[in-house]
């Protein structure tokens, strides 16, 4: 079982006095407790089943405005006396930095919802088994599939978060989670694809024979792909990758890109980055949310934050360093956003691909192709294309290559919007893009 909120408490109260009395003018701790338990299939043969169980603490010491931060997995008063008083030690000779400083007290979280995020229930191993078995099961039951792996994971998470200026808070999460990747092969053609769930409760996770299922019939609808000449065609990419766009754009508007100069999108607040029918927003209370939180890594409190409204960028993702830096408060973004996701757009799926002619429909992209300094956007892509609204064949071996100042302002939703993820988009049509084929 995991640790106790009192046992982590303990830990987390000790540094901060242990430090003061050593000569810290300020401190926080981050204490965890975290185990997880993995079993892995290949071929509907149990391949590999590990557990683990870590417990970690990491301080942060300040003497004025002088900071240095240390961290360990042995949480002995002996060993953690002796952490303090070395850190203490680096901090006295760490240069000092103006903007160094814990957060104002006035934002941090004060009432901690409970947003449902802690699961009891579990699997033992048997039970992991049986999932894998059943999923296994399903994708051989289609002729074209010569091999899989699929995993099921299960973490328990505990933590405290605490300062010298009296924050001392922390919950407890669980994480439930399975893929399938399934390997098709037809007339010399052999294809991969995959099919994966993750929840924070267990009984929200897609039955075993569903995620074998798709994760067979993705694989076999790409058996046999053509090569398409290169050319300039409207582009949709499936929800698992127009997420991604909003990735980009997170990276894009941290405060600590912003104030190195190193995002496209310096200088672009409350500017039209967007086209007038795009809204993204960052909700951290949603309940069982994968990205939910009540507060930052730093215990400021997270509340609902509007990025982008009407296409207009609203938002920086603050923290409290790099938020003086640029004369803004910090808004609850310290380690990043919580459920971020683009609103639903007006179209349905099927008008998406009624939208043009042809269109190349993308479900996988190869590489990591976004430059956030310049925006530039480069990468090996696979899909399908589409024509009058049906799909007609496979195609691989392309890249696909734009500027994301040009692809956020050529974007289409649909309103299939699904909370699978921490981040998520609808399907999103983009045009604008070169594709570079045969």
């Amino acid at each position: 079982m995991i640790k106790n909120q009192d046992f982590l408490e303990k830990i987390a109260a000790f540094c901060i006095d242990k430090s003061k009395k050593r000569g810290a003018t300020n401190s926080n701790v981050y204490v965890s407790n975290s185990i997880s338990e993995t079993v892995n299939f290949r071929n509907r043969q149990l391949d590999e089943s590990d557990r683990s169980d870590s417990l970690a603490l990491s301080l942060t010491i300040y003497i004025n405005k002088k900071k240095s931060n240390i961290s360990s997995s042995n949480l002995s008063k002996e060993n953690l006396e002796k952490l303090i008083e070395k850190c203490i030690e680096t901090t006295k000779i760490t240069p000092e930095d103006e903007l160094n400083s814990l957060p104002d007290k006035n934002l941090l979280a004060k009432d901690i919802k409970d947003l449902n995020l802690y699961d009891e229930k579990n699997y033992d191993n048997d039970k992991k088994i049986e999932y894998l078995n059943e999923v296994e099961e399903s994708v051989f039951k289609k002729e074209k599939i010569i091999n899989s792996e699929s995993s099921f994971s299960e973490k328990k998470s505990n933590f405290i978060l605490a300062n010298s200026d009296g924050f001392l808070k922390g919950y407890k999460t669980s994480s439930f989670s399975a893929f399938c990747v399934a390997v098709s092969k037809s007339n010399g053609s052999m294809e991969r694809d995959y099919e994966y769930t993750n929840k924070c409760h267990l009984e929200d996770m897609m039955k075993s024979s569903k995620l074998g299922e798709i994760a067979a019939k993705k694989a076999i609808n790409k058996l046999n792909p053509k090569k398409i000449k290169s050319t300039k065609i409207p582009i949709i990419f499936d929800k698992r990758l127009s997420k991604g766009i909003l990735n980009v754009l997170s990276s894009a508007i941290f405060a600590s890109s912003i104030s190195r100069n190193t995002s496209f999108l310096k200088d672009k607040l409350n500017t039209e980055i967007f086209n007038r029918d795009i809204n993204i927003t960052d909700k951290p209370d949603i309940l069982k949310g994968l990205g939910s939180k009540p507060f930052d890594t730093e215990g400021v409190q997270s509340n609902e934050l509007n990025i982008v409204e009407d296409g207009i960028l609203k938002n920086y993702l603050i923290d409290t360093y790099y938020g003086k830096k640029l004369n803004l408060q910090s808004n609850g973004r310290a380690g990043g956003t919580t459920n971020l996701f683009f609103e639903n757009g007006n179209l349905d799926f099927k008008e998406l691909l009624k939208s043009n002619n042809k269109i190349l429909y993308v479900t996988e992209t190869i590489g990591h192709g976004s430059n956030i300094v310049t925006g530039d956007y480069s990468v090996g892509a696979s899909g399908f294309l589409v024509e009058n609204g049906e799909f007609l064949y496979p195609v691989n071996e392309i890249t696909i290559a734009g500027n994301f100042k040009q692809i956020f302002k050529n974007i289409t939703l649909a309103n299939d919007l699904e909370f699978k993820y921490s981040t998520n988009a609808p399907t999103a049509l983009l045009e604008g893009l070169t594709v570079a084929g045969k």
